[in-house]
């Protein structure tokens, strides 16, 4: 499909995405499209932008990272105007109902305000991911599915060229974490239940790829060893510099025990000697236990920008290549250290 562009080019036309992952049986067309190789790219991507950074370091933000982070600030003030509600239920706070109804009613405009004049049609279709990544409001409950659809919706900024891959490290320190600390907010707030939990076998309740990345963080001058990460002096000091020991502290604060009873997945991880071993493992394992999961995959939408469409015969799945220092932090442009993702029509590369 043509992108919109210069007079005599035709117009790019976007779509409401639709569920198209029905049954089981559809679950390798699933893993054979397009959309499933252009999603383990843009973690590797990602994974390779962020070696080396720091939660709070200085980075040009683009103004559609910075008008959607307004955005996130919007939601997040209108959970403190809608709080929680007296209820026999100890989960499951009704009044994340009546949050998500105001999500809903203000998401388009947040999200065409926030594109450039040359996209704002694209809003029809980035908004169904956008609405999707904070929660079920019937069951109440967050999961890795809803992470997944605000992943999604930072790939389709990216492949219509909202955002440009010079912008990966804007989009992962800065708008990524806004939204991973706004999710915690709402599954605090409103008592939100895990959807899918596999309990202490799951890595974590909620939450997976702030884990894939903040180890892509860690794979190039670490401040700790992955050993160091469950004591409370590393946490202390580097919760708010590092994604993972971030996302270690608000388990160490939502969870009461010890960490390998709560947490064994996280525990056994901490005995794996090398960051980039465990970036590069927790991806497969994203792809074990998200990704190739009917229950999570059939929520999944596609529309014009993430298609099912298969990807040709023989088509290598990306992985990211860790332990190099990252591209992005000299003003003149290196040579990637991971292999490009598949050309994306209509945009520019991620």
């Amino acid at each position: 499909m043509a992108e919109s562009g210069a007079d005599g080019e035709p117009k790019r036309e976007f779509v409401v995405p639709e569920k198209l992952i029905k049954s089981p049986m559809d679950m390798e067309l699933w893993q054979m499209s397009e959309c499933y190789y252009d999603l383990i790219g843009f973690i590797s991507s990602m994974s390779v932008a962020l070696q080396g950074t720091r939660n709070s370091q200085e980075v040009a933000i683009p103004p559609v990272v910075e008008k959607l982070m307004q955005a996130l600030d919007r939601l997040e003030q209108l959970a403190i105007e809608t709080p929680p509600i007296d209820q026999p239920a100890r989960f499951g706070n009704v009044a994340f109902k009546s949050w998500f109804q105001k999500m809903q009613s203000e998401s388009m405009q947040l999200v065409s305000d926030a594109l450039p004049d040359t996209l704002k049609d694209a809003a029809k279709e980035l908004c169904v991911y956008f609405v999707d990544c904070f929660g079920n409001p019937t069951r109440i409950d967050y999961g890795t599915g809803h992470e997944l659809a605000f992943v999604m919706f930072l790939m389709c900024l990216f492949k219509t060229g909202a955002v440009e891959r010079k912008d990966e490290v804007a989009v992962g320190l800065k708008l990524f974490q806004k939204y991973i600390i706004l999710a915690r907010k709402l599954q605090v707030t409103y008592r939100m239940e895990p959807a899918g939990s596999h309990g202490v076998w799951s890595l974590d309740d909620f939450q997976f790829v702030p884990f894939i990345w903040g180890s892509a963080q860690l794979a190039v001058n670490s401040p700790i060893e992955p050993a160091q990460f469950v004591e409370e002096k590393w946490i202390t000091k580097y919760k708010k510099e590092l994604i993972f020991v971030g996302c270690i502290d608000y388990i160490q604060q939502v969870k009461t025990g010890h960490f390998a009873e709560h947490s064994n997945q996280l525990w056994s991880i901490s005995a794996v000697p090398q960051w980039s071993k465990i970036c590069t493992g927790l991806i497969k394992m994203y792809q074990k236990e998200v990704l190739s999961k009917f229950p999570v995959i059939q929520h999944v939408y596609f529309g014009s920008i993430l298609t099912l469409k298969t990807v040709k015969p023989g088509t290598m799945l990306p992985s990211p290549r860790l332990g190099m220092l990252p591209r992005q932090q000299q003003q003149r442009p290196a040579p990637p250290a991971v292999p490009p993702p598949p050309a994306f029509p209509g945009g520019d590369g991620m």
